[in-house]
């Protein structure tokens, strides 16, 4: 399988005016992610992550060791053409309209006037911001601007897309749709990094994660590897009518295993719940939009 990112034994120190050692970020980490997929990059705050994620994207040098983004130079280019990114807080023009916004981002690109005019729209569209188009985003909500920094970054159909925190400010709603683009994106042979806080959105949507801890990367793997417990064995079936027959389940299980089985009711999640209730209370009829809509589905040029 192609790799999109290749690091290998790389660090970064950063020094004082006088070439002095102040801070070792990134202590010797190696990994790959391979194309096409979603790799999450994990820590706590003063981990590393924003300093690997500064050197991928070509902002920051390593002090040693080797990195390759899209085979090549993450410094070169070309390279940084194929890359869409969302940083962790969307500065913005206050002034301009989302429109307005995306044509200044899209002139950075080798687009036609009408590609960009029509990718545009499309982007609005997805984001569920088409009909707030005019309005100034400085009195956008922070869920609001993030779905627009979100659109900048797919401006260009990147072949990776590098997320920080891509779902910090939004509503769950806006979260969910986020977490779905994230998943579409690399159903179409995309490459996704993303860093988040939010555990939960990483286990939604990530095959694979790092860990890191004082710039070192503690431990990496796909999901299943890391989180499976393998000594434990979940089996779902419907609740009996007859009590009877619970306790006779209950007493099989016993004699088969030599141990009393955890009994319990499973329950869906609270984000899908949450989604429920706030879809039935859309579909009333006295039900008014304030803020951003439901997203639409993949622009059409990222679905080409």
């Amino acid at each position: 399988m192609p790799t999109a990112i290749q690091a290998e034994t790389l660090s970064k120190t950063f020094r004082d005016f006088w070439r002095r050692p102040c801070v070792e970020a990134v202590r010797s980490i190696s990994f790959e992610v391979p194309a096409g997929q979603i790799f999450g990059l994990l820590g706590p705050n003063g981990s590393g992550k924003s300093t690997t994620l500064k050197m991928i994207l070509g902002l920051l040098f390593p002090s040693a060791g080797t990195l390759a983004v899209l085979g090549s130079s993450p410094r070169a280019t070309a390279v940084k053409r194929r890359i869409g990114y969302l940083p962790e807080e969307s500065y913005l023009y206050p002034h301009l309209t989302p429109q307005e916004t995306l044509a200044f981002y899209a002139k950075l690109f080798p687009l036609a006037a009408a590609d960009a005019r029509r990718r545009i729209g499309e982007l609005l569209d997805m984001a569920g911001l088409a009909h707030a188009r005019h309005r100034p985003v400085g009195e956008f909500s922070k869920g609001m601007a993030r779905r627009i920094g979100l659109a900048q970054a797919l401006l260009n159909d990147p072949d990776l897309v590098v997320l920080d925190e891509p779902t910090a400010g939004l509503d769950p709603q806006g979260a969910r749709q986020v977490k779905d683009l994230i998943l579409a994106l690399a159903a179409r042979g995309k490459t996704v990094l993303l860093t988040s806080h939010l555990l939960a959105d990483v286990e939604d949507v990530c095959q694979q994660i790092a860990i890191l801890f004082n710039g070192r990367i503690l431990a990496r793997g796909t999901l299943d590897g890391l989180l499976a417990q393998k000594d434990k064995t979940t089996l779902t079936f419907p609740t009996p009518s007859d009590p009877a027959a619970l306790k006779r389940i209950l007493e099989a299980t016993r004699a088969a295993v030599g141990a009393d089985p955890t009994l319990d009711h499973p329950r869906q999640g609270l984000e899908p719940y949450f989604l429920q209730v706030i879809q039935d209370a859309a579909r009333q009829p006295d039900a008014t939009d304030s803020g951003a809509r439901p997203a639409a589905p993949l622009a059409p040029f990222l679905r080409q």
